[in-house]
């Protein structure tokens, strides 16, 4: 199904107008979500916004977030001065086969929406994992959600996949990679509101709180050399993954280093919940002191 429909997902078909129509969609329902029926804040929204729109001509982007919802993305880039019906600047985004694909008209809608379809539990060297690094080779913007899955407990955040990790050391340009974490997602759309179901249409009057953190910089080659010596007294069951090329790293050296990559990810995201508590607190204290 998904494979007869990467043309669908290339931005020279039908001469890019049903692209541009699926995002101006798309942008105009996350506006009105984010801006009309609820509240959203944004702290150091700036910093997307420049990366967004003028990053070094080449360069891609990984932006990577917690998962609180259904409707994460897109709704969390309808948040004011965000340029989200530009469909030449939009993201891309893995979304889960079993949800997003699930048929011919979803697969086409997603499809020209700029999404790749991911099989939850595929492994990190699946088929539509090279489609992800062919648009980071081209320099586009990525966005991934390396939890995993949805989860909407007010819990640290959880041991994130090796997929985002992967795509940073095979991409041949080094992403810039910027952490976000976000709260009130599953306020709007819980995940169990009507007979254990969600909500047919997303829930009004709730508080949306964005925090996007800053780039980080990962030194590769160090990195590479370091995983290299810790994998070398490793001797865990191999899954038969390829080489990764040009440093040669076996099976056991990528563990150690998507590892290495994964932890500081969770570290810099983990802080940004953190700050992220802290404005929503401050923010309803002063609402009770109005």
């Amino acid at each position: 199904m998904t494979r007869t429909m990467e043309w669908a997902a290339r931005g020279d078909h039908m001469r890019g107008i049903p692209r541009k129509m699926v995002i101006m969609a798309v942008g105009a329902f996350a506006k009105a979500v984010a801006n009309f029926l609820n509240t959203t804040t944004v702290h150091n929204a700036d910093k997307l916004i420049n990366l967004v729109r003028s990053r070094p001509p080449g360069v891609p982007l990984i932006t990577v977030s917690n998962h609180m919802s259904t409707l994460d993305d897109p709704v969390m880039w309808g948040f004011k001065g965000f340029p989200i019906s530009d469909s030449n600047l939009a993201r891309w985004a893995l979304a889960a086969e079993d949800i997003c694909f699930k048929n011919p008209l979803l697969t086409y809608f997603f499809r020209t929406g700029k999404c790749i379809p991911i099989t939850r539990g595929g492994g990190i060297y699946q088929e539509h994992m090279n489609e992800a690094l062919e648009r980071l080779s081209d320099g586009e913007w990525l966005h991934t959600f390396p939890e995993g899955k949805v989860s909407q407990e007010d819990a640290p955040i959880r041991r994130l996949k090796w997929g985002t990790a992967s795509l940073i050391v095979r991409s041949p340009v080094t992403p810039i990679v910027l952490p976000i974490v976000h709260r009130g997602f599953e306020e709007v759309m819980p995940e169990s509101f009507l007979f254990g179901r969600r909500p047919p249409f997303p829930l009004c009057r709730k508080s949306i709180n964005i925090v996007i953190g800053e780039p980080m910089e990962f030194n590769l080659p160090k990195m590479t050399q370091m995983a290299i010596s810790m994998s070398r007294n490793l001797h865990n069951p191999t899954r038969g993954w390829p080489v990764v090329s040009p440093s040669g790293l076996d099976e056991a050296a990528q563990r150690c280093l998507y590892t290495s990559i994964s932890e500081q990810i969770h570290t810099s995201m983990e802080s940004l919940r953190s700050l992220s508590k802290k404005l929503s607190g401050a923010k309803s204290l002063n609402s009770g002191q109005e």
